[in-house]
């Protein structure tokens, strides 16, 4: 992650820095057998990224040979964390892939699992001095277990948007409770699971599909690398789910991965296109651009014929 992201500033320079650690600078990522080779040059202790990259550095060759016998905590931020990648890091580096949560409206730290406690799927217990809560559209608190927007009050949130008391409006609700776009839900033990963006959710007929879902259950399959679920318009159903997907398996076909989808997923979840790309846009921290694959969807406007004028 480039340190002028939130996550690297914070997790990686600035706590690192306090704690008098020696950081490794990876000046091109993307280049992940260079980078196998300079991790292994060091017997490193933590290690921060988001899942693609961790996903990435488990297909480079050599990465499984590394000496992991220092390695204390491996901290997934940024965005979902897949269950396949988080078995997957454990099996091969002997250390938990540990899930934590926020933003940079939140400094950005907000919830964070125990380092060490076994990969459960959420974003963990909120973070000393910070209270989390589920609420409606309309910012009342949802009951325990029940699905809405994760809201989140503490001294780690931003007091407002920087000349832009409209924007602030729109995220702050009284007693400047953040409204942060996620849609989660706690459990008995204060545990908190995301189950997307908002902005992301696709509605099949009136029901909510969270993309994380269905890309948890596609990347399963063992032809499958990467994916992404986005929404296509549709005539009949309003939209429905696509997969934009790129293969392991050169051999791998639509129906194939459809039928997978099909064993573990609800109907209406089930993927209706798959399309196959040979890498998903991303983010300079690595984050899949869902808006792009989506806009990619888009009917094209029709531009009107020219007509020439006697």
């Amino acid at each position: 992650m480039p340190l002028y992201h939130i996550f690297a500033l914070t997790a990686n320079s600035l706590t690192m820095i306090k704690l008098g650690a020696h950081n490794i600078l990876i000046p091109n990522p993307r280049d992940f057998a260079a980078f196998v080779q300079e991790l292994a040059r060091h017997r490193f202790s933590f290690f921060a990224g988001v899942n693609t990259l961790f996903n990435a550095l488990l297909h480079t060759k050599g990465f499984d040979s590394l000496d992991f016998s220092g390695l204390r905590v491996s901290l997934g931020g940024g965005m979902a964390v897949q269950q396949a990648v988080a078995e997957r890091w454990k099996e091969v580096t002997g250390n938990v892939l540990t899930q934590a949560w926020g933003l940079t409206e939140t400094s950005p730290a907000a919830c964070i699992n125990r380092p060490g406690d076994d990969f459960n799927g959420s974003i963990g217990l909120p973070i000393p001095s910070t209270i989390i809560t589920i609420r409606d559209d309309d910012g009342n608190a949802l009951p325990q277990g029940q699905s809405g927007e994760i809201c989140v009050e503490g001294p780690q949130v931003m007091r407002c948007y920087w000349n832009r008391p409209d924007e602030t409006g729109k995220v702050m609700l009284p007693g400047h409770v953040l409204r942060t776009g996620d849609i989660g839900y706690m459990d008995a033990q204060g545990f908190v699971y995301i189950e997307d963006r908002k902005k992301d959710m696709i509605l099949v007929s009136g029901f909510n599909v969270y993309p994380n879902e269905v890309e948890g259950v596609a990347v399963t399959h063992p032809g499958v690398l990467e994916v992404a679920a986005v929404a296509q318009p549709d005539e009949r159903a309003g939209e429905v789910v696509a997969l934009f997907v790129v293969r392991k398996d050169p051999a791998l076909t639509e129906e194939a991965l459809i039928e997978h989808c099909r064993k573990e997923l609800t109907g209406y979840k089930v993927p209706k296109r798959v399309y196959f790309m040979d890498e998903l846009p991303k983010t300079n921290v690595g984050k899949i651009l869902r808006r792009e694959l989506k806009d990619s969807l888009k009917p094209q406007p029709v531009k009107p014929a020219a007509v020439a004028m006697e």
